[in-house]
C-alpha cells in the first residue's frame, strides 16, 4: 500500500508527496496535491463541512455557514453569507448557473449565481441535503428536492409559485440524495430508494445491510456511474444497482422499471465517498487502528483505493493512505469524496484539509521509471510522450544509461542510445565520438553520427573513416556507400584509398569505393573506368545518371560484353546521344554483338534500321535462325534476292519456301515443300493461303501416286476443292490408308454444307416475310392530312376552305398528296394511277 506523505510535516504545507519502500515496484495510479491559495486561507479560520464540483468551478460549504466559489486553483472568486450555523449540501445543475444550499438551521435557498432569484425559504427542521434537477436551467419547472425529516419535490407552475409534493416520509432523516436524469436516488435510516420523476413511480428500495452502525456517524455515499447505475455504499458493503425496464407484459400493478443489483461486497473499511473511474471504483475510506499502549481505537489516516468490482467480490488495483491536516481528528461523517467527470479529478474533503487526486499521466509515469532507474522503459515512455524533453531530463537520464551501457561492455547498444540521447547537442556528440575512440570502438558509434541537416565536424567523420581504412575495408566501403560525400573531406579520402592501392592494386573493394569516391567529386570518367574494368552492375547507372554517352562512345564492346541486353537497352533508349551508325560502326568486328544490336532494334521499330536489313540476312542465318523467318516476314526492306540467295546456300527450305511464294514462284515453293518437306499439311495449307486452281491441280498430280498424299487431301480439301476431281484420278486397285474414315469425312462435310444452306434459306425466308409483314402494317397506317400539306402539283392547300364541299384527295405511300382534279388523266402517264408522280417524275430525271 502507497503511503502519502508531507515532505514538510507543516500546517502550511501545501502539497502531498507518495513515498513508496525502496523494493516496491509496482506503480501508483494516482498522483495528489493539496488545494490551496484561497482554500488555505478559508480553512485557517473556518472549516469545510461540504463541496460540490463543476467543471467550470469548485462551491465549497463551511461550517459558520459561509458559501464559496473558487477555481480549480482553489483561488476564491465569490462569496456567500448563508448562515450562521454549518452548510450541510450544495447542489449545481449541469450548466453551473443555479445553485441549491441547504443548511443545519432549516435554510433552504435556490438561486441563479447572476440573478440571484429563486426560491429561499425557512424550514422548522435541519435540511440535510438539497439537490437540483440536472437540467434545472433548461427546465420550465425548475424543479429541486430537499432532505430532512421527508423528501419533499419542489417546482413551479404555471402561476410561477411553487408547488411542493412530499414523496417520502416517516423513515427517519434524509442523508443523501444524487439526482441524475429522471432518477432521484436518496437514503434515509432504513435504505436507498429510487424515484422515476418521469412516471411518477418510486422503483426500489434497497436496504441497509449493517444496521448496527449509526446512519448519522456513517452515512451512506451514493453514486451515478451513469443514468441507469447507482453506486451505493454504506458502512463496509458496496453495492451496483442497474436500473432496467421491465417486460410490458409482466408490468401489471408493478413499476415500469426494476433495480438489479450485479455486484454486492465487503470492504475492510468504512465508505466515506465513492466515485466512478471508467469500469473501476475510487473509494475513500475511513480506518480506524488499535493504539499499541491501550485498548482504545485510534483515527487513522484516510485511504483512497481503485478497486475492480466483481460480482461477489472485488480486486484491488492501488491502496493509497493521505496524510491529511486533524485526521487525528476526524469521523467517517467528516470525509466526502467529490468527482470532475470532465478530467477525472477526485477531491477528498476533510473538515481542515481538501486534497486533489488525479490519475497520473505519462510525465507521471516517466518520473517513476526515472526513480526506479528503468532508463530504458523511461526513454521509450518520453518518446512516446511526444513531451519536451528537458521536462524529463531525458538528456541526463539518457547519458547515465549510457555510462552504465559502456561500463557493462556493451558498447552497440550504448552507441545506439547516443542517436536518442543526444540528439542535436553537437557538443555532446564530439565527446562521445573521442570517448569511444579511447575505448577503441569507433566502429560501434560509426552508423549513429549525425548526417543530416545538424552535422558535426568533417574531421570527426574522416577519423572514423581512417579507421576503418587500417582495418576494415568493407566497413569502409559501406560507410562512403551510406554517408553524404560532403560529410568529409573527399580528396584527403581518395588520397588515402590510393596509398592503400600502392599496397593491393587489385583490391575490388578499395577499387569500387574509390570509382564511388571519384563520383561524388563528379570525376566520372575516372569513375566509369573503374567500373568497366571491375565489370561493375553500376556502370550503367553511373551512365544514366550523369550523361556520360559522350564517354562510352569507344567503349561499347565492353559495355556489351558484360551484359549485352543492359547495354543494348541503353543504347537504344539513347539514340540522340548515340547514332545507331556509331553503335554499328564500333560493332562491324563483333557480329555476334552486331546482331543483337540489330535485333533489338527491329523489333522496336521495323524501320529505323532499314539500310542494315540486307546485312542482317546474314547475321540471322548465322547466329539467330530461328528469327530469320519472322524477320523476313516483318521487314519490308529486305531485299528478297540476297535472301533468297542465303536461304538456298545455307538449305534454309522454309525460309526458301516463304520467299518464293513472295516473289511470286508459288509452284516452286509447293514443290520444294512436296519434295524436300514432304509435308502434305503444309502444302495444303500452302494452296489454301494462295487459293490458287493451278496449285491444287499441281498438289493433286504429285500427290496421286503417293496414298499417304492421298489420305492427306481426302481429309482437307473438301472445302476448297470438288474432292470427286481428286477422286476420278485415282487409279483403280491403289491401296488408300484409311480411305473409308476419308471418305465418310466427304460426306460428312458434305451433309454439314447442305444442312448450312438449307438453315440459312430458312433465316433468308423469316427474314423476308418478317419485312413483307412490317412494310404491309407501315402502308395500312392512316395518314395525317391536314391545312399544312400542300398538293405537289397545283403547290395549294391540299384541304378546301369550305370544307362542306365535297372534294377528294389522293395520298401515295410516299406522302405526297394531289388534288385528284390536279392528276394526269388516264393513259397520260403510264400506269400513273398508282404510282405517285412527284416520285416518278424523280426517277425519270436520274436514269436520264
Amino acid at each position: 500500500m502507497a503511503e502519502v506523505e508531507e515532505q514538510v510535516r507543516h500546517p502550511s504545507e501545501e502539497t502531498t508527496d507518495e513515498s513508496e519502500e525502496e523494493d516496491s515496484e509496482e506503480e501508483p495510479k494516482l498522483k495528489y496535491e493539496r488545494l490551496s491559495n484561497g482554500m488555505t486561507e478559508i480553512l485557517q479560520n473556518d472549516a469545510a463541512s461540504c463541496m460540490t464540483v463543476h467543471d467550470k468551478f469548485l462551491a465549497l460549504g463551511t461550517h459558520f455557514g459561509k458559501v464559496f466559489l473558487l477555481d480549480i486553483q482553489g483561488n476564491i472568486t465569490q462569496k456567500f453569507e448563508i448562515s450562521s450555523v454549518k452548510i450541510n449540501q450544495i447542489s449545481l445543475d449541469e450548466s453551473g448557473e443555479h445553485v441549491g444550499i441547504c443548511s443545519e438551521d432549516g435554510k433552504v435557498q435556490v438561486f441563479g449565481l447572476y440573478t440571484r432569484e429563486g426560491f429561499h425559504e425557512n424550514f422548522d427542521c435541519p435540511i440535510k441535503v438539497v439537490a437540483l434537477h440536472p437540467q434545472f436551467t433548461r427546465s420550465n419547472y425548475k424543479q429541486f428536492v430537499t432532505g430532512g425529516n421527508k423528501l419533499l419535490l419542489y417546482e413551479r407552475n404555471w402561476l410561477n409559485r411553487w408547488k411542493t409534493s412530499v414523496l417520502h416520509e416517516g423513515e427517519g432523516t434524509i442523508t443523501n440524495i444524487k439526482w441524475r436524469a429522471n432518477l432521484i436516488a436518496w437514503a434515509n435510516n432504513v435504505g436507498v430508494k429510487i424515484y422515476d420523476i418521469s412516471t411518477k413511480q418510486r422503483i426500489t428500495n434497497v436496504l441497509r445491510d449493517n444496521v448496527s452502525l449509526r446512519p448519522d456517524m456513517y452515512p451512506c455515499s451514493l453514486c451515478w456511474k451513469d443514468n441507469t447505475t447507482l453506486i451505493v455504499g454504506w458502512g463496509s458493503s458496496i453495492k451496483i444497482c442497474v436500473v432496467k425496464e421491465r417486460n410490458p407484459t409482466e408490468m401489471r400493478d408493478l413499476p415500469s422499471r426494476y433495480v438489479e443489483i450485479v455486484s454486492a461486497f465487503e470492504t475492510e473499511f468504512f465508505i466515506c465517498g465513492l466515485a466512478p473511474l471508467a469500469d473501476q471504483l475510487v473509494t475513500l475510506f475511513f480506518v480506524k487502528e488499535n493504539s499499541d499502549q491501550m485498548d482504545e481505537e485510534l483515527c487513522a489516516r484516510p485511504r483512497l483505493d481503485i478497486i475492480q468490482p466483481l460480482p461477489e467480490s472485488c480486486e484491488e488495483i492501488s491502496s493509497d493512505a493521505l496524510t491529511v491536516r486533524n485526521f487525528q481528528d476526524n469521523e467517517c461523517r467528516d470525509y466526502r469524496l467529490e468527482h470532475s467527470e470532465g478530467e477525472s479529478l477526485f477531491y477528498i474533503i476533510s473538515p481542515k484539509d481538501i486534497v486533489v487526486a488525479k490519475e497520473r499521466d505519462q510525465d507521471d509515469h516517466i518520473d517513476w521509471l526515472v526513480q526506479k532507474k528503468k532508463y530504458e522503459e523511461a526513454l521509450m515512455a518520453a518518446e512516446i510522450s511526444f513531451k519536451n524533453i528537458k521536462r524529463h531530463d531525458v538528456q541526463k537520464i539518457g547519458m547515465e544509461y549510457i555510462n552504465h551501457l559502456v561500463n557493462t561492455r556493451d558498447y552497440d547498444s550504448a552507441a545506439r542510445k547516443c542517436q536518442k540521447v543526444l540528439g542535436k547537442n553537437m557538443e555532446l556528440w564530439e565527446n562521445e565520438v573521442y570517448r569511444f575512440k579511447t575505448i577503441g570502438q569507433l566502429k560501434a558509434i560509426s552508423q549513429y553520427l549525425p548526417r543530416g541537416d545538424l552535422r558535426l565536424r568533417p574531421a570527426i567523420y574522416e577519423m572514423i573513416l581512417h579507421e576503418f581504412l587500417k582495418t576494415d575495408y568493407e566497413g569502409f566501403a559501406t560507410l562512403i556507400r551510406e554517408w553524404p560525400g560532403d560529410l568529409y573531406n573527399n580528396m584527403a579520402i581518395v588520397q588515402a584509398v590510393t596509398d592503400h592501392l600502392k599496397r593491393d592494386p587489385t583490391n575490388s573493394t578499395l577499387l569500387t569505393t574509390l570509382a564511388e569516391l571519384y563520383t561524388y567529386d563528379q570525376r566520372y570518367d575516372r569513375a566509369l573506368e573503374i567500373y568497366l574494368r571491375l565489370r561493375h552492375k553500376d556502370v550503367y547507372q553511373l551512365i544514366h545518371k550523369h550523361n556520360l554517352f559522350s564517354s562510352i562512345e569507344d567503349k561499347i564492346v565492353l559495355l556489351m560484353d558484360f551484359d549485352k541486353e543492359k547495354a543494348v537497352d541503353m543504347l537504344l533508349d539513347n539514340e540522340d546521344k548515340i547514332s545507331i551508325d556509331k553503335v554499328v560502326e564500333e560493332l562491324a568486328d563483333r557480329p555476334e554483338l552486331l546482331h543483337v544490336y540489330l535485333h533489338k532494334l527491329f523489333k522496336r521499330d521495323h524501320h529505323k534500321g532499314q539500310k542494315y536489313h540486307e546485312r542482317q540476312i546474314g547475321l540471322y542465318a548465322e547466329y539467330d535462325r530461328p528469327n530469320l523467318l519472322p524477320f523476313l516476314r516483318d521487314s519490308t526492306h529486305c531485299p528478297l534476292e540476297k535472301a533468297l540467295e542465303i536461304c538456298q546456300q545455307r538449305n534454309f527450305v522454309e525460309e526458301t519456301v516463304f520467299l518464293l511464294s513472295r516473289m511470286g514462284n508459288c509452284r516452286r515453293a509447293l514443290q520444294m515443300i512436296m519434295e524436300e518437306l514432304a509435308d502434305v499439311d503444309k502444302a495444303i495449307e500452302f494452296a489454301k493461303d494462295q487459293d490458287d486452281a493451278e496449285l491444287w491441280d499441281d498438289l493433286i498430280s504429285y500427290s496421286i501416286d503417293k496414298p499417304p498424299f492421298i489420305t492427306g487431301l481426302l481429309n482437307n480439301i473438301g472445302t476448297h476443292v470438288d474432292p470427286i476431281l481428286l477422286i476420278r484420278r485415282i487409279k483403280e486397285g491403289m491401296e488408300i490408308p484409311n480411305l473409308r474414315d476419308s471418305l465418310v469425312k466427304i460426306l460428312h462435310d458434305y451433309n454439314l454444307q447442305i444442312l448450312l444452306r438449307e438453315g440459312c434459306k430458312k433465316i433468308l425466308v423469316a427474314d423476308s416475310l418478317s419485312l413483307l409483314q412490317k412494310m404491309h402494317r407501315t402502308q395500312m397506317r392512316g395518314v395525317r392530312v391536314d391545312e399544312e400539306n400542300i398538293c405537289e402539283s397545283c403547290h395549294a392547300t391540299i384541304l378546301p376552305s369550305d370544307m362542306a364541299k365535297t372534294f377528294n384527295v389522293v395520298v401515295f405511300h410516299c406522302r405526297h398528296m394531289f388534288h385528284k382534279e390536279c392528276l394526269p388523266s388516264s393513259g397520260t402517264v403510264s400506269d400513273i394511277s398508282i404510282c405517285c408522280i412527284t416520285l416518278y417524275t424523280l426517277v425519270l430525271g436520274y436514269f436520264i
